[in-house]
């Protein structure tokens, strides 16, 4: 297994972002199948071991946020990295198209009122992003949410990426970390994953006629991204930029991201006092007689 260095892909504040010299691929982490389902296991067997410390604790919150084009994986990145984790301290949320509450309120608000409680870790499946994104790319949508014509400006981008900024730092001053992925898939890879949707009868499913069309605005889309990440990603909310094509090192790579994460909180079960001790005694004393 080859070390990980996190900051290999964490985008670094105020860098301007060219995702052209991105790599989507690495060489393998690991030497084979088995060694790859060793390492993964490990790494989710220690993430149930940080939640339960942070459940326990009951005083930071995790929020992990996954943003990639179609096919890139975040789906099943959630599922085969989080499958360790409690049910009871995680709540996953993906987030879709907005409805008409969402419309009749600011762009944060559908996001802000799924935050994590504390002792709880958040997913979520796209997120605010998507208006400094998918909103970018098709002005329509812009359009549909009805805002006054002074705050549709030209400068209304940076405008959200302060207001999103100014967000994860009042949650970072709270207790809530924040670790914010965006997987970088290829677009042939994304042509190839569509075609296994297709050919293969139980994912077809998972395949639109949609997803074909958002493709013709492939290059909109990685403009938006590298602005968005630019602009947004911090010291105390960093996004990293995780090479998607090969689902394997893309798993591992997130999932050592997050358990550093752990680390830096260094989370421990409260320590019994000395009068609790002694009231487990007393009630040890009563069930064993």
């Amino acid at each position: 297994m080859k070390k990980i260095h996190p900051g290999d892909y964490r985008v670094a504040p105020g860098k301007q972002v060219d995702l052209s010299k991105w790599p989507t691929t690495t060489r393998s982490l690991c030497g084979s199948a088995d060694e790859y389902q060793s390492v993964l296991n490990d790494h989710v067997s220690q993430l149930s071991q940080e939640q339960s410390k942070l459940y326990a604790s009951d005083s930071y919150s995790l929020l992990l946020i996954f943003q990639a084009m179609d096919a890139a994986g975040k789906d099943s990145m959630i599922k085969h990295v989080m499958s360790g984790v409690n049910p009871q301290g995680c709540q996953v949320f993906s987030f879709k198209h907005p409805t008409s509450e969402d419309l009749d309120h600011d762009f944060l608000w559908n996001a802000t009122r799924r935050l994590p409680e504390r002792g709880r870790i958040g997913i979520f499946n796209r997120s605010y992003y998507e208006e400094v994104l998918i909103v970018r790319v098709h002005p329509e949508i812009l359009k549909a949410e009805r805002l006054p014509a002074e705050c549709t400006k030209d400068s209304i981008w940076e405008g959200r990426f302060q207001s999103i900024v100014n967000l994860e730092k009042h949650l970072h001053r709270n207790g809530t970390r924040i670790v914010k992925f965006f997987l970088h898939l290829s677009k042939e890879e994304q042509r190839k994953r569509f075609l296994k949707r297709i050919d293969d009868p139980e994912k077809n499913w998972k395949f639109s006629l949609d997803d074909v069309h958002e493709r013709k605005y492939w290059k909109e889309y990685m403009s938006a991204y590298e602005d968005c990440l630019s602009a947004t990603s911090t010291r105390t909310a960093p996004w990293y930029i995780v090479p998607a094509d090969d689902k394997a090192n893309a798993r591992l790579i997130v999932s050592r991201i997050i358990l550093d994460t752990f680390k830096e909180m260094d989370l421990a079960y409260p320590k019994t006092t000395p009068a609790r001790r002694r009231e487990l005694q007393a009630i040890r004393k009563q069930l064993t007689r």
